[in-house]
């Protein structure tokens, strides 16, 4: 052993050799690493998208798209858009009005051709069932433009709601309006006719009532209370209030007997985020049609002579299992699709594959039913899961 090679082990530091072959050790590590990103960046070369005929592809009754592109079993939760033409109230109400007089667009009953007849299937779920190229070439579901197979989104959650709102009504008021409605109703002979009569006993009853509830002509002085403030505010638009002077005056105020009412119905809303990373061609182009035919469809359709905006497509949403709705999760009336957003640099950063197809996207979309939910929509014996 050289002398050199002594004093360098004597001082603890690498010999000659041995960085030559930790340099060579370096060397093989990099060549590894630059084989395996070129292998990795070959497996992500991909062939553009191919042009495509919209009207074939995002247009024809039975197109379905698919995230991820896979084979679905029976094992499979998913959450299915179906896509279909708006149907106005008149068109399918059983009164043909204006109104619904209930549920009508529960997502009922879908019809679909099959060997030139038209069978009646509950609900549209057989959908799945064209994913397969003979199903497609077989049936078609009428009035249909096709569907949209995403993954269970990872925030699931449904709210009912109803509106109420205070209602208040004090003593006074209450007696005379029950002291006219139980007088007989006032006579036919023309709308002028009945106000005279209304009018009439409103003038009596508030004498009578003003005697029987309040001391000293109470009533009478609250009747001018109300005039005078109202009078007060014609000079200069002021904001005074019979109760505001009744409490500046007594330190009191009229009892109003609030109470929560029941006010109306309410439309839920919907909303979804899905992640795409798109991990071979067929799936980059699955995710570009997805995007293009959810825009197509929410858009709003312009008439023949562009006097009128025809309503877009609405969508039907169906949590599945297999082939079979989901046998817990909610239901879905018919929606529209309100708004929609793409995010494109799906991790902070743009990057993308070599046909410029971004390699991770995120989308958000936001649906609204078009009908409220009544009770006797979970009077349905087909209903699944928990219902709507």
């Amino acid at each position: 052993m050289k002398v050199e090679n002594i004093l360098l082990e004597v001082l603890g530091l690498p010999t000659k050799g041995q960085i030559e072959e930790a340099g060579a050790v370096r060397g093989r590590a990099r060549a590894r690493v630059a084989a395996q990103e070129q292998q990795k960046q070959k497996q992500l070369q991909r062939v553009p998208i191919k042009p495509f005929d919209k009207k074939s592809i995002l247009k024809s009754p039975g197109t379905i798209l698919r995230y991820p592109y896979e084979a679905l079993t029976d094992e499979t939760d998913y959450l299915q858009i179906d896509i279909r033409e708006y149907n106005p109230v008149k068109s399918i109400s059983e009164k043909r009005g204006l109104t619904s007089d209930g549920s009508i667009r529960n997502n009922e009953l879908s019809y679909i051709i099959q060997d030139g007849k038209v069978s009646d299937i509950r609900r549209s779920n057989d959908v799945s069932k064209l994913t397969t190229t003979e199903l497609n070439k077989t049936k078609k579901i009428l009035n249909a433009k096709g569907s949209i197979l995403l993954p269970i989104p990872s925030n699931v959650q449904d709210a009912n709601s109803v509106s109420y709102s205070e209602g208040k009504l004090d003593k006074i008021t209450s007696d005379i309006y029950t002291a006219l409605a139980g007088q007989s109703t006032p006579t036919a002979g023309g709308q002028g006719n009945a106000f005279t009569q209304i009018g009439s006993g409103l003038n009596t009853k508030v004498g009578e009532i003003g005697k029987t509830l309040l001391k000293d002509n109470q009533v009478g002085q609250l009747l001018a209370t109300s005039l005078f403030a109202q009078a007060a505010n014609i000079p200069l638009g002021g904001s005074l209030t019979r109760d505001q002077v009744i409490a500046r005056s007594s330190g009191q105020v009229l009892n109003q007997n609030v109470e929560l009412l029941f006010n109306g119905v309410t439309l839920r809303s919907f909303k979804f985020s899905f992640k795409f990373t798109p991990r071979n061609p067929n799936e980059a182009n699955q995710v570009y049609y997805i995007i293009e035919s959810l825009k197509l469809n929410m858009a709003a359709k312009v008439s023949g002579d562009g006097l009128f905006l025809n309503t877009p497509n609405v969508f039907e949403l169906t949590y599945k299992k297999g082939n079979d709705p989901h046998p817990f999760l909610n239901s879905f009336k018919q929606c529209v699709l309100t708004d929609m957003s793409i995010n494109y640099t799906g991790e902070g950063t743009y990057a993308v594959y070599s046909d410029a197809t971004p390699v991770s996207m995120i989308l958000e979309l936001g649906f609204k039913e078009l009908e409220p939910i009544y009770d006797l929509d979970y009077d349905d014996e087909f209903l699944p899961g928990v219902g709507y």
